[in-house]
């Protein structure tokens, strides 16, 4: 995944928004985590598909099966960098409505629900 600079900001979502979204029944959002397995092993929410960055290769042909662009997509890694990453190549995919979760799951674990292992 190649990083490009933007010189619009990375809409962001706070792990407090999330927590809101997460309790409202059928949230009509795409949930994705961008983390290695053994971390959502480790630490992770439901509803979240996960897509590994380092799996890029086996995903991203078919990127549009798998989610639609048109949907809310809330994207999680572990502190918000590789997150951005996925945002910031979403969008160049014409996903329309992207957000970064700032802060990741660590963020998380730390403000929302302290029974999310950290690691």
């Amino acid at each position: 995944m190649s990083q490009q600079s933007s010189h619009q900001p990375l809409p962001q979502i706070s792990v407090a928004e999330l927590a809101q979204k997460l309790a409202e029944p059928g949230n009509p959002v795409q949930l994705v985590d961008v983390r290695e397995p053994w971390e959502v092993e480790t630490a992770q929410l439901n509803g979240f598909m996960n897509l590994p960055l380092s799996d890029y290769e086996e995903w991203s042909g078919d990127i549009h099966a798998r989610l639609d662009s048109e949907k809310e997509t809330l994207v999680l890694c572990h502190h918000g960098i590789r997150s951005a990453q996925m945002c910031q190549w979403l969008i160049l995919q014409g996903f329309t409505n992207v957000k970064n979760i700032a802060g990741g799951i660590a963020e998380y674990s730390n403000r929302v629900d302290s029974s999310v292992p950290k690691y």
